[in-house]
Order: C-alpha cells, then sequence, then structure tokens
C-alpha cells in the first residue's frame, strides 16, 4: 500500500472516529435530568389507535430529534405531545408529575385525546413556562392554585375537559397573562379578579360558573370577552363601558340585570351576543350601529325601539318589553335587503308603517308576530315563536295602563 493511500485510510478512521463521537454527544449533551423526566413522561402515555407520535421516542437517540420535542442547549425548552395533523386520534394515559423537572420548558401542549387524570401540581415548578395548553381531553379535578407561581404565564388553555371546583384566584394576578381559554368544564364559583393589562381575550362560557363582577374586575384590554351557559348574575354596564377595545362580546344564557349601556354599540365589535338574561330598561345607542350582528332577545328590555339600529345587518329583539311603532328607516333597510334578519315577535309593539303588498327579499327575514297589533304583512317567523299572530288585547292594555 503506497503512502498516500495510507493517509487516505488514516484520514478516513479518523472521520468514522469524529462522526461516532459527534453522535455520542448529539443525544449525550442533554440534561440527564431532563432525559430522565421524559422516560417517565413516556412511560405515561400511550398513542391511541391509528397515532403513531411515540414511533420517534427511542431513547438510544437523541431526544432533542423526538417527535414534539424541541430544545435549546442542553435543556428542553418546549413539549408539544400529540400529532397536530387535523384528524389525529390523540393520546391516551395521565401527565407525569416528572414534567415539572424540564425546568427551561417554555410551552407545553397536548392535542386533542383521551389523556385523564389531574393536572400535577408539580407544573408550578416551570418558572418559565409562557404557554399550556392541554384541551379536549378528560382532564378532571381542580385547577392547581400553585399555576399562580407561573409569573411569565401568557396563555392559558385548559378548555374541553372535566375540570372542577373554583377558578383559583391566584390566576387571576399573572401578570403577563393575554389568553384564558377554560370553556366547557364544570367550573363553579365566581369568577376572580384577572390584573393582567394584556389580556386580551377571557372565555368562561359552558361552566356553572356565579356569582357577580366588580366594575374593575377586568381590564379594559380585552377584545374577546365570552361567558355564556353560566349563572352569572348581578350589572354590568359599568364593567362594559370600561371594555372598548372589544371585538366580540357573549354574555347570553346568564342572569345580568340592570341596564345594557349605550356606549357599547360604539366599541369596535363584530358581534354581541346579550340574549337570555334579566337585562331591563331602554337601549339607546348614541349613533348608527355598525355591528353586525346584535342580539337581544329574551330579556326585559323596554321603551321604543332605537333607530340607531336600522343598520345592524342581523338584530334580535325579540320576547322583551318593547313599545310603539317600529322606526320607519328599518322599513327602508330591510326592503332594500340591507337587512338579512330583523326578529321583533313577542313584544309589546303597536305599529309598522309598511305597505301589505310590499315583497320582502329573499334574502331577508322579518317577524312581528304576538306584538299589539296585526301584521301587516305575513312572512315567515321561526317555529320557537308560535302560531298566535298578535297578542291578547287584554295583556297590550295592561301593559298601557
Amino acid at each position: 500500500m503506497g503512502k498516500q493511500e495510507r493517509m487516505k485510510v488514516v484520514s478516513y478512521s479518523l472521520f468514522v472516529v469524529a462522526l461516532f463521537q459527534c453522535r455520542f454527544l448529539a443525544f449525550a449533551i442533554l440534561d440527564p435530568r431532563d432525559f430522565l423526566a421524559l422516560q417517565s413522561i413516556r412511560k405515561s402515555l400511550n398513542d391511541l389507535p391509528g397515532s403513531k407520535f411515540f414511533a420517534s421516542w427511542d431513547f438510544t437517540s437523541d431526544p432533542c430529534n423526538f417527535a414534539g420535542v424541541y430544545c435549546e442547549s442542553d435543556k428542553v425548552i418546549a413539549l408539544n405531545l400529540g400529532d397536530p395533523r387535523a384528524g389525529s386520534p390523540g393520546l391516551t394515559g395521565r401527565i407525569n408529575p416528572a414534567i415539572g423537572k424540564l425546568s427551561a420548558l417554555a410551552e407545553l401542549s397536548i392535542i386533542p385525546g383521551r389523556i385523564f387524570g389531574s393536572l400535577p401540581q408539580s407544573i408550578s415548578q416551570l418558572k418559565d413556562l409562557r404557554f399550556l395548553a392541554i384541551s379536549r381531553n378528560f382532564i378532571s379535578g381542580n385547577i392547581p392554585a400553585t399555576l399562580g407561581q407561573l409569573r411569565r404565564l401568557k396563555t392559558l388553555d385548559l378548555s374541553y375537559n372535566q375540570l372542577t371546583g373554583e377558578i383559583p384566584r391566584s390566576i387571576g394576578t399573572l401578570p403577563e397573562l393575554t389568553n384564558v381559554i377554560l370553556c366547557h368544564n364544570h367550573l363553579s364559583g365566581s369568577v376572580p379578579p384577572f390584573l393582567s393589562q394584556a389580556l386580551t381575550r377571557l372565555d368562561l362560557k359552558h361552566n356553572a360558573l356565579s356569582g357577580s363582577f366588580a366594575p374593575d374586575s377586568l381590564p379594559p384590554s380585552l377584545q374577546s370577552l365570552s361567558l355564556s351557559w353560566n349563572q352569572l348574575t348581578g350589572p354590568v354596564d359599568r364593567l362594559l363601558s370600561r371594555l372598548d377595545q372589544l371585538n366580540y362580546l357573549d354574555l347570553s344564557l346568564n342572569q345580568f340585570t340592570g341596564p345594557i349601556p349605550g356606549r357599547l354599540f360604539s366599541f369596535p365589535i363584530i358581534n354581541i351576543q346579550l340574549e337570555r338574561n334579566l337585562f331591563s330598561g331602554t337601549v339607546q345607542p348614541a349613533d348608527q350601529v355598525t355591528i353586525s350582528t346584535v342580539d337581544l332577545s329574551h330579556n326585559r328590555l323596554s321603551g321604543q325601539i332605537s333607530p340607531m339600529f336600522s343598520t345592524v345587518q342581523n338584530l334580535y329583539l325579540n320576547n322583551n318589553w318593547f313599545t310603539g311603532n317600529v322606526p320607519a328607516s328599518f322599513v327602508d333597510r330591510l326592503l332594500s335587503a340591507r337587512i338579512h334578519i330583523l326578529y321583533l315577535q313577542h313584544n309589546y309593539l303597536t305599529g309598522i308603517e309598511i305597505n301589505p303588498t310590499a315583497e320582502i327579499p329573499l334574502s331577508s327575514s322579518l317577524c312581528l308576530q304576538y306584538n299589539c297589533m296585526v301584521p301587516p304583512v305575513q312572512t315567515s317567523c321561526p317555529l320557537k315563536a308560535g302560531k298566535q299572530k298578535t297578542r291578547p288585547t287584554a295583556q297590550c292594555n295592561k301593559w298601557k295602563g
């Protein structure tokens, strides 16, 4: 063998050794505490039939190359458990308390599946955690009050689980929260004050929450507020008047009382859902309302209907105590198909100036039945409106009296 060939063999041998050393270092560099924590997490979870998420979790190789594991230096900084592709069956099992050993973890998420059991208290040890999302599983028990120790947390999403008990007041003290999504659980008790001036979304719908709100219990930074399907009570007019950044509001199916502030309708909202409460009094927006959908139905609102609502595309004022004539501006916009839905049934209205031969556009829907007048035009109403066209005279006289 010539000298040149021997040099090539030696070079190749050194290359192989170096490659082996690099490969060894690649998976040996992970902090041993993180390595052991990942092993414990894996032992507590399994793929549901049809899922192959854990196929890459071979602990003889580099854990930083595992599906859903993201590292920086020698630490795990993000753990996204489950195949994120649409339709993936997800995972089953429990969340191992060893999760708290991933001391640099900033993001933890688990895709929808069949994760059961309670949230480990050890999650509160993750002082760098900014994003916690474990939704659409079967997590039960209480929300640990110790989550209030996660002072850097920005997003908390535990929606669509089976959580019970109260929302810990400590959650409301987290200073950097931007999104709180706890909807579709079995949470009870009152809603704690939220102090974060960065909070933009609060979604607590479909729980069993009760109690009332103080005027300053939510920050004016809120853009989306959803509290529907609870048992919340009390007036909210002073609270709502402060939330001038709202673009979505749903307080439906509660027991809120008192007036609806006219100022609310000048906010940059695209959808207002206040139906099925106990709101009362008159509703007087200061300017023409440009919100596309406004639902104030099934309340105790009274007085005349403001013409400022005639610019709303989908307007639900049915099942209230409104009186007087329907403003002419509603008729003009309805006949020009600029109003899509105008539900005024089950009130105490006494007139509407519309030609009986007028043709309601096919793209529009008008319901006037069960008021203190004979509907001048025949229109199709929702089945829930009933079959009676006119409210009994005795009821109308009693209301006038």
